[in-house]
């Protein structure tokens, strides 16, 4: 066996051996990647998928959490008779830069100073993202990629992969994603690093060693968290109904179920998150924009491009809609790349794509089983 034949999750962490050039012209030396990957690359080299993460999203797309013992984010979708099965593909999954699950981020240790980079961390971009991911692929010995797949923020960077490495990548799968942050998209987001900048705790995000900025992360993670849902699936799920009729606090507490629940949202994520980690992601999601970087034309991204593309939305998503998917698709149809749509009905949200959705997994399936074909 190889280095890379494992039929079981694996968590590991690769030093890049050369400087990881930025878009803001910085370079960051001694990047580490963590990454968890899944079956057996074959002989040619020719079965890798590369699983991009969302913004609270990791390394572990398959595996229980190490910090939460949670089953991997994405089960619904990867593992054994899945569509991304690990029997028939090598499966890599990274953190991204910039995250705080074992790749270099804010909160990892600056070699100039040997204390966290805190908010020296250079800014950062999801093409940024992309080249970490690059190489560590390099790493790995996988050349060219048989599909580049995920939704949300994890769409946008696979969308990237195919603008940046065209060569590199047969297939695209996007999943209620965007080439574009929209003014929405980046108010809310505004909120919430507002939320967690105000918190004492967050020390002009000094606060390594000291105390977390808990509850302004946690208020940030409320605020993004109903962005993730819709109103038909917050009303089924909880409408109106108080957790007691006994005592109202008028506010003090949580007197309605869905307050609860947001709350819960909060003090969860603050344990397997850092809060500079959301600053500088959410920053590179609202700078993200394809066609700024290609003349202000969507379709110059994707020119001559043989990659394949399928494209998949939600009909409740109102954080990614679907017209945003169709601006995707008319770039792609412009370019004369080869392009699949499907609108998925679903009242879930955003999350959606997270969620048990037979459809979507039959429309990857297909998708995939098409292009090993090729």
């Amino acid at each position: 066996m190889n280095a890379h034949d494992q039929r079981f999750g694996l968590d590991r962490r690769v030093t890049l051996a050369l400087p990881l050039a930025l878009d803001s012209g910085a370079a960051l030396a001694h990047v580490e990647i963590a990454y968890e990957s899944y079956g057996t690359l074959n002989a040619d080299a020719s079965n890798a998928i590369l699983i991009c993460h969302a913004l609270t999203g990791d390394q572990h797309v398959a595996a229980n959490h190490p910090r939460t013992g949670k089953p991997g984010w994405w089960t619904r979708l990867v593992g054994e008779g899945k569509p991304i099965d690990p029997a028939r593909h090598f499966i890599v999954c990274a953190n991204v830069l910039g995250g705080c699950m074992g790749s270099t981020g804010p909160g990892s240790t600056d070699p100039a100073t040997g204390k966290p980079y805190a908010m020296a961390f250079p800014v950062i971009t999801i093409r940024d993202m992309v080249r970490a991911q690059a190489a560590l692929l390099d790493h790995l010995g996988v050349g060219t990629l048989l599909a580049v797949v995920g939704g949300s923020m994890g769409g946008m960077q696979a969308l990237e992969w195919a603008a940046t490495y065209p060569t590199r990548v047969r297939s695209v799968v996007g999943i209620a994603t965007a080439a574009r942050h929209s003014a929405q998209n980046i108010a809310f987001h505004e909120v919430g690093r507002q939320a967690i900048m105000a918190d004492p705790n967050w020390a002009g995000g000094n606060y390594y060693g000291v105390g977390a900025p808990t509850a302004g992360l946690a208020v940030a993670r409320m605020a993004a968290h109903i962005t993730y849902l819709s109103e038909e699936g917050l009303t089924a799920k909880f409408g109106r109904r108080l957790q007691s009729r006994d005592a109202l606090s008028f506010g003090f507490d949580a007197d309605f179920q869905v307050e609860s629940y947001l709350r819960h949202q909060g003090l969860s994520f603050v344990e397997r998150f850092d809060a500079n980690s959301y600053l500088y992601i959410t920053r590179a999601m609202d700078y993200f924009d394809m066609a700024e970087a290609h003349g202000g034309r969507l379709a110059n991204a994707f020119t001559n491009t043989a990659t394949r593309f399928a494209l998949v939305s939600f009909t409740s998503d109102w954080l990614y809609p679907t017209s945003e998917s169709r601006r995707i698709v008319r770039a792609l149809n412009a370019a004369n790349a080869h392009v699949s749509f499907v609108e998925l009905e679903s009242p879930h949200g955003h999350d959606a794509f997270l969620l048990d959705a037979p459809e979507m997994n039959r429309v990857v399936d297909g998708f995939l089983r098409a292009v090993e074909t090729l």
